[in-house]
C-alpha cells in the first residue's frame, strides 16, 4: 500500500493503471500513425489523453479496478461496455470541443489496438505480478482475542496476493486460570525478527500497561528498517476503514487525519457547488420524468421531505423523490428500510435501484445543508439510539453529510444497528482522511454504485 493525499492506494492496482494508461494513450496515438502514414501530423497529444482519461474512468466506474478476483470473461464484459461509455462520452466531448475531433477510420483503429492492449494488459499482469512481486511477511504480536483476528484477516483469500503470514510472537505466557500473567524475556525479539524475514510488525495487543510490550525491542526493529505498526493502523491502511473494537481515544486524539482548515473547507464547497450543478444540468431531464412518473402512480406529495441530522448535531429537511407509500409511516414510528420492502411503490423500486430518488438532495447541497461526498444524515430518531449503542458515531457530524460517501461505495445499504457500526467505520475513515482527491475517487466509484445498482433497497 501507499499513501497518496491522505488515502491509501494498492500498489498493484496503482502499477496495473499506469500500464492500461499507457496503452491507452499508445492506442490513440498508433490510430493516427496508422491511418494517416502518408500525411504529416503532429502527435495527437490532446485527443490521446482526453481519450486516456475517459477510459480510465469508465474503466473504474464499471469496477475494473477491485481488488476481489473475477473470471476474465467478466473482465472482457465490462470493458467492453465500459468502451461503450467512453464512445458517448467522447461524443459529447468532441461536440463541446470540436478541436478535439477524431475521425471514424482512425478512432476504428484506436479502439481495436485499445480493447486488445487492454485485454492483453490485464491477461499477462496478474499472471507476472502474482509471481514476480514480492509479499510483506507480518508477524503478529499478542496473544489474545485481537491477535487471533488479525491473523484470520491475514489468511483470507485475496490478502495472499501481497502479504504472508510469517508468524505469532507472544507477549505474556499461557497460564491458568486465576493465575497472575508472566512476561517473556524479549530479548531475542529482532533475532526471531530476522530469521522470519520479517518485513513488518503488526502490534495486536489491548492492554499495554505494566510493561507488557517489548518497546526497545520493538525500537531496534525499527531502525532495522521493519515497519511497525498498531492493529488500528494496520487495519485503516488495509481495509480503509477504522475499525472500531481497535480503535483508542489517544490513537484519535495524537494520530494523524481530522485535518481541517480554511483553505480545504473553501475547496471543498467549490467542489460541492460545480459538481451539483453539473449534476442537475445533466439530470435534470430524469429527475422531470421521474417526478411525472411518481405522481402518476400515487399523486402527491411528489417530494418526501424528511429532518436528518447535519454537521454539528444541526437538524435539517432533506429532499428526496418520494418512493414509498404515503402512509409508509401512518403510526409515527421510524422504521429502518428492509430488502424488498413492502412500502415502496413499484415506481420507487426503480428511481431507489437507480439512486434516482437522491437527486433532489443537490438542492440540499446548493443550499449549505449537505457536501456532495460525506457521510449519509440520519435522522434524529436513529442517531439518538445510535449515539447510545456504539462509541464515537457523534464523530461523524463533525463534517457535513453528504449525497454519497466513502461508506456507501464501499459497504451495502444500512437498515440496522449492526450496518450502522460497520458503516461508521467507513465514515470515520472519511473524516479522518478527507481529502479533495478522496471526493474525486468516491465520485467515480459513485458511478459504479449506480450502473451495477449495488446496495439499493
Amino acid at each position: 500500500m501507499i499513501r497518496l493525499f491522505n488515502h491509501y492506494l494498492s500498489v498493484r492496482t496503482l502499477m496495473l493503471t499506469l500500464a492500461e494508461a499507457l496503452v491507452l494513450f499508445q492506442s490513440m496515438v498508433l490510430g493516427f500513425q496508422v491511418r494517416l502514414w502518408e500525411v504529416a501530423t503532429p502527435l495527437p497529444i490532446v485527443e490521446a489523453g482526453v481519450f486516456t482519461l475517459v477510459m480510465l474512468l469508465t474503466m473504474t466506474a464499471l469496477g475494473l479496478y477491485q481488488p476481489q478476483p473475477e473470471p476474465f470473461r467478466t473482465t472482457v464484459q465490462r470493458v467492453v461496455v465500459a468502451y461503450g461509455l467512453a464512445l458517448m462520452v467522447m461524443s459529447v466531448v468532441f461536440y463541446l470541443f470540436p478541436g478535439t475531433y477524431v475521425g471514424r477510420g482512425v478512432f476504428a483503429l484506436t479502439s481495436v489496438f485499445a480493447l486488445g492492449g487492454v485485454l492483453l494488459v490485464r491477461l499477462l499482469f496478474f499472471r507476472v505480478t502474482d509471481l514476480g512481486l514480492p509479499r510483506r511477511r507480518v508477524l503478529v504480536i499478542g496473544n489474545g482475542p485481537d491477535a487471533e483476528q488479525a491473523i484470520r484477516f491475514l489468511h483470507e483469500g485475496e490478502r495472499s496476493r501481497t502479504t504472508q503470514y510469517a508468524g505469532m510472537y507472544p507477549v505474556v505466557t499461557e497460564r491458568e486460570v486465576g493465575a497472575p500473567a508472566r512476561r517473556i524475556n524479549h530479548d531475542q525479539l529482532l533475532r526471531t525478527v530476522r530469521d522470519l524475514n520479517v518485513s513488518e510488525v503488526v502490534i495486536a495487543v489491548r492492554e499495554r500497561r505494566g510493561g507488557v510490550l517489548p518497546l526497545r525491542q520493538l525500537l531496534d526493529c525499527k531502525l532495522k528498517g521493519i515497519r511497525v505498526v498498531d492493529l488500528a493502523s494496520f487495519y485503516e491502511r488495509e481495509l480503509g476503514l477504522l475499525k472500531l473494537d481497535s480503535v483508542r481515544a489517544s490513537w484519535l486524539i495524537f494520530g494523524r487525519g481530522f485535518d481541517r482548515g480554511i483553505t480545504r473547507d473553501i475547496v471543498k464547497r467549490m467542489f460541492d457547488v460545480l459538481v451539483s450543478l453539473v449534476m442537475l444540468m445533466l439530470t435534470f431531464p430524469i429527475l422531470i420524468l421521474a417526478m411525472a412518473a411518481v405522481f402518476v402512480e400515487s399523486g402527491r406529495p411528489v417530494l418526501y421531505r424528511q429532518e436528518r441530522v447535519g454537521e454539528g448535531g444541526r437538524p435539517f429537511t432533506i429532499y428526496k423523490l418520494r418512493s414509498m407509500r404515503k402512509d409508509a409511516e401512518s403510526d409515527g414510528k421510524p422504521r429502518w428500510a428492509s430488502t424488498d420492502d413492502t412500502r415502496v411503490t413499484l415506481v420507487g423500486k426503480v428511481i431507489r435501484k437507480t439512486r434516482i430518488d437522491e437527486l433532489p438532495q443537490l438542492f440540499n447541497v446548493l443550499r449549505g445543508d449537505m457536501s456532495f461526498v460525506g457521510p449519509r444524515p440520519e435522522r434524529p430518531f436513529f442517531v439518538r439510539q445510535l449515539i447510545q449503542d456504539i462509541a464515537y458515531y457523534d464523530v461523524r457530524h463533525s463534517v457535513k453529510p453528504g449525497v454519497t460517501g466513502w461508506s456507501q461505495v464501499r459497504y451495502p445499504y444500512g437498515a440496522s444497528v449492526e450496518d450502522a457500526l460497520a458503516k461508521l467505520e467507513y465514515d470515520l475513515y472519511y473524516v479522518k482522511n478527507h481529502s479533495l482527491f478522496l471526493d474525486l475517487l468516491i465520485l467515480v466509484e459513485t458511478a459504479q454504485v449506480v450502473l451495477l445498482g449495488k446496495g439499493a433497497r
